[in-house]
């Protein structure tokens, strides 16, 4: 069972005048996906880049860290990581 960090920008967009998450791009590292969120967020309403630890096996997560938050972001955002 080996762990697998992954590097993820989430971004998010006005669906019905109220944010919604929008596409998810990988990037190789931590500093790269902070770079390309604040870089995305210059088109979208607002990004998020994430540290997502999971099983590389089944898939299942370990943890989700809010790395950074660009622009506009859903006030619940954080919570529903936690919940997710």
């Amino acid at each position: 069972m080996g762990m697998k960090t992954t590097y993820v920008v989430q971004t998010f967009v006005l669906k019905r005048k109220r944010l919604s998450p929008g596409d998810r791009e990988t990037a190789p590292t931590e500093s790269g996906a902070l770079k390309k969120a604040g870089a995305m967020a210059k088109r979208v309403p607002g990004t998020a880049a994430l540290k997502v630890v999971a099983d590389d096996e089944t898939g299942e997560l370990e943890s989700v860290a809010i790395l950074g938050q660009f622009g506009e972001v859903p006030e619940d955002f954080a919570e529903s990581l936690q919940s997710g």
